[in-house]
Order: C-alpha cells, then structure tokens, then sequence
C-alpha cells in the first residue's frame, strides 16, 4: 500500500530567501567574534550558549503538541532572531550611543543609556519583526499559542549569539572562572529571558490575526510595549547591580512565564472541545469513527493512540491521521473566523479528507 501524503502548505520563496539571509548573518556574527578572539574562549562561549538550547527549544515545543508548527516557519524565527536581529540591533546599537557620546554625555551615560533603554526598544523590535513577517502567512496562526512559540524561537535564536558575546566578553576579562560564573547566571538561573519578553509581541500579533474586533491590530503595539518594558526592568536591574531588585524583577518574569502556560493550556483545551464538535459531522465519510472522535478530542488518547500505533509499524500514519484531523477542525475555525471563498474550503477540506482517508486505512 502507498504511503498516506503528507499535507504541508508548499513554503514560499520569501520564506527560504529570508532563512538564507538570518543564517548568513548569524555566521558572519560568529565568525567576527571567532577572528577577534582567542579561539581557546569562542570554544568555551559557543558551547556554553549551545548547552542550554536544546532543554529549552524542548520546553518551548512542548507547548506546540496538539497542532505542530511547521519547521520551516519555526527554524526561520529562530535563525532571524540569531541572524538578522542581532546584526541590526548591534549596529543600531552602536549608532545610539554614538548619538549619546556626540550629545556630550559621557561613556558611563551613554553605556547605560544604550543598555536599559536601546537595547529593549531595539531588540525587541527586531525580534517581533519575525512574528509580523510570519503574519502574512495567517494559516499558520491559528491562536495565541502559535504566537508564543514563534516569539519563543525568534528570542532562544537572539540569546544563543548574544549568549556567545557576553561569555566572550567575560572569557576575556576575567578568564575561564568569568565566563562560567556569567554562564551560571545568564544560561542556567535565567535562560528564558528573550523568549518570554518577545512572547508579549507574540500574543499581539496573534490576537491580531486571529480576531476580527475593529481595534485588533492595537494588540501588537501594546505586546511591543509590554516586552520593551519588560526587558527594560531586567536590564535596569542588572546595571544597578541591585539584588533585590534582580529578585523582584525575577519574580516578576516567572509569573509571566506561568500565565504563558496558562494561555497555552486554556487554549489547548478549547482547541480539544471544538474538535470534539467539529469532526462528528464527518462520520458518515467513513474518515472518522465516534472512537476516533473520542480519541482526537484528548491529548491523552492520542498519546495512547501512538504508542499503540508505534508498536504495529504505524507510527507515522497515525501521526499523519492525527494531524489531518486537527487541521481539518482548525480550518472550520479559520473558515468561520476569516469568511473564507467556499471554493477555497472545499479544496483545503477535501485535501485534509484525503490524507485523514489514505492513513486511516494503513
């Protein structure tokens, strides 16, 4: 029997141009700091930023189970945050507080200036530009979760490179002792910094592809704003050299993390219970059966449902079977939520039919 065809949207040609370009920034950036530094310390620095990533791209992924983000659109956040974001922030940067030296300022000034205040507004920016360019393609944004995840990769890809630099940086000063001591701090006690400030501009742009109020774009200024502020209090707080207010603001970024969570639960939930609605309509297709409604609308049956199908050689069209279902519940939604042309649904639904019918009879 033929392999069940595998539905992914074909990517466009903006989308690899600008995967080419965020990776070839990111090495010319690694590059630079290679050439400008004792290899011995970009050794250390590179795999001390490198370390942490892959529990942290896993906690991140963990949150995108029911309705996996295409890993093109996912590799292109993260590379744009490694790449493109922090070449133009750096040189932007740099710019600032060149502006703030000419101005009469001293060093000092123009440092903490270009720290607590550029660097937030700045950044912050540019890694939310990988969220508006991912809005053009809506399909792949089909609620707030989606959002967090780009935003999430677009802030683990800024952190990885500027990771490397600061690590550098201390190597240089201080030694092996600095660079670990900094990689204790910045890599292990607070490693989620960038993802969780840019997840702000994530929720925005989400709520505003995914709602149809007449003020759903403000969402994306106001995540904007409620990132830069965010950023601003942790790098205010690390100029001030102040624990207490380390801690504070600490505290602070963990409860945003646990509302993160929250939103992605409570969605996810939402998601399960629509699906349920959704897919008994379509049991006279014989494509779904009420056992396999009952099993689609949990994460737990469908975890039982792989497990099942991993042990009988079927674990890729059960993954296939799983997928096509939840998107064809999801295209219900976008349908409603978008007045999408019915010759439009009629394709995408008979695509999705086709795959969820081809795996259901491996």
């Amino acid at each position: 029997m033929t392999r069940p065809p595998v539905l992914s949207p074909r990517p466009s040609k903006a989308l690899i141009i600008g995967l080419v370009i965020s990776s070839a920034c990111a090495l010319l950036m690694l590059a630079l700091m290679l050439v400008s530094s004792d290899p011995q310390g970009f050794g250390l620095s590179a795999v001390m930023a490198v370390a942490p990533l892959p529990v942290l791209l896993a906690a991140v992924l963990a949150l995108d189970r029911l309705e996996p983000e295409p890993r093109l659109h996912l590799s292109f956040a993260f590379v744009w945050g490694a790449g493109v974001a922090v070449v133009v922030a750096i040189a932007l940067s740099l710019a600032g507080e060149a502006l703030v030296l000419s101005a009469g300022y001293g060093k000092t000034v123009a440092d903490d200036f270009g720290t607590v205040i550029l660097a937030p507004v700045i950044e912050e920016g540019l890694k939310g530009a990988a969220l508006l360019l991912l809005l053009r393609r809506r399909r792949e944004i089909d609620g707030l979760t989606d959002g967090i995840i780009y935003a999430a990769m677009a802030g683990l890809g800024f952190a990885a490179v500027e990771n490397v630099g600061y690590y550098l940086s201390a190597y240089t000063e201080n030694g092996t002792d600095g660079a670990v001591g900094l990689f204790v701090f910045r890599g292990l006690i607070a490693p989620l910094g960038h993802p969780v400030y840019t997840s702000m501009i994530g929720i925005g742009v989400a709520y505003a592809a995914t709602r149809r109020t007449p003020v759903r774009f403000l969402a994306i200024p106001l995540g904007y704003l409620g990132a830069v502020v965010l950023h601003g209090l942790w790098n205010g707080a690390a100029t001030l050299g102040s624990l207490p207010a380390l801690g504070v603001v600490y505290l602070l970024d963990l409860c945003v993390i646990i509302a993160l969570v929250v939103v992605t639960v409570r969605e996810r939930k939402a998601v399960l219970a629509k699906i349920g609605g959704i897919l008994p309509a379509y049991l006279p297709t014989g494509v779904v059966s009420p056992q396999d409604v009952g099993m689609l609308s949990s994460l737990g049956a469908r975890r039982d449902a792989r497990r099942w199908a991993k042990g009988h050689g079927l674990a890729k069209p059960m993954a296939d079977y799983q997928q096509a279902a939840t998107e064809l519940a999801m295209l219900h939604l976008r349908a409603e939520r978008e007045a999408m042309p019915a010759e439009e649904f009629t394709t995408q639904r008979e695509a999705l039919l086709h795959v969820m019918g081809a795996s259901r009879r491996w």
